[in-house]
């Protein structure tokens, strides 16, 4: 399962050090620390960040608001401020931003963790209020957030094989590790939103391009047997583009 990336913006370099050591501890991937506007823009495409701690102070011309004013107009990435400048001016530039959190220096590895889960947890927040999506889960950049007791999980869609129904829950399957969710299949697939996958039973939809072999009545992957229902096998097979 695909750890959590947190997208590093400091220009303070032995700052930015102990916060890598303080997430890495917290069981969060980090990225190489950006210290300005135009390194922080190219960490943002290069490492693809889940979310971004961004210092307000930043070397240059343009500092983290005007980061953050950018990644909100083209980047769907939410974002935590960093400041030890708390002053009403920094601030009110702060609140038209809307910030899902804020971190004043110094703070501890308590603050930190909480700070990203009501981070995680305010966006996830404003994304339901646009669209329907299961739950306090999220997708975001080919990543699946699923609320997993007090921590959102990470999963990279194209590592689920299988979605398995289990009366008011869903089994994710990946290789490497299985998810059980209170939802409904089909809310997962309208929430992943891939054409790779494909609804192939009332209990199961897979993604087709795990399928190791097919007849016309079971699926096989990892060795697993999925069944194909009958009301499902004609769409099925002509997706995939094969003779009944």
């Amino acid at each position: 399962m695909a750890k959590i990336k947190i997208g590093i913006v400091e220009d303070e370099m032995i700052i930015a050090q102990g916060i890598i050591q303080l997430l890495e501890e917290l069981g969060y991937e980090t990225t190489e620390p950006a210290i300005s506007y135009t390194e922080a823009l190219g960490m943002i495409v290069s490492e693809q960040p889940d979310i971004l701690l961004l210092d307000i102070q930043l070397k240059g011309h343009k500092d983290g608001i005007d980061l953050a004013w950018k990644v909100k107009e083209e980047y769907s990435i939410p974002f935590i401020f960093l400041t030890a400048n708390s002053d009403p001016a920094t601030v009110e530039r702060v609140k038209k931003l809307n910030p899902p959190a804020f971190l004043v220096k110094p703070f501890d590895k308590g603050e930190v963790f909480a700070a990203i889960e009501i981070c995680l947890h305010n966006y996830v927040t404003g994304i339901n209020k646009r669209v329907e999506v299961p739950g306090e889960d999220f997708h975001i950049k080919g990543c699946l957030f699923i609320k997993n007791g007090q921590n959102f999980q990470k999963i990279r869609i194209a590592d689920i094989m299988y979605l398995e129904s289990d009366n008011v829950y869903v089994h994710v399957h990946t290789r490497d590790s299985k998810l059980m969710l209170r939802n409904s299949i089909q809310g997962y697939l309208e929430l992943i939103n891939d054409n790779s996958f494909f609804r192939v039973h009332k209990s199961f939809a897979v993604n087709t391009n795990h399928i190791d072999a097919i007849n016309s009545e079971s699926i096989f992957i990892k060795n697993t047997e999925i069944p194909v229902g009958r009301a499902y096998r004609e769409n099925l097979f002509n997706f995939l583009r094969l003779g009944n």
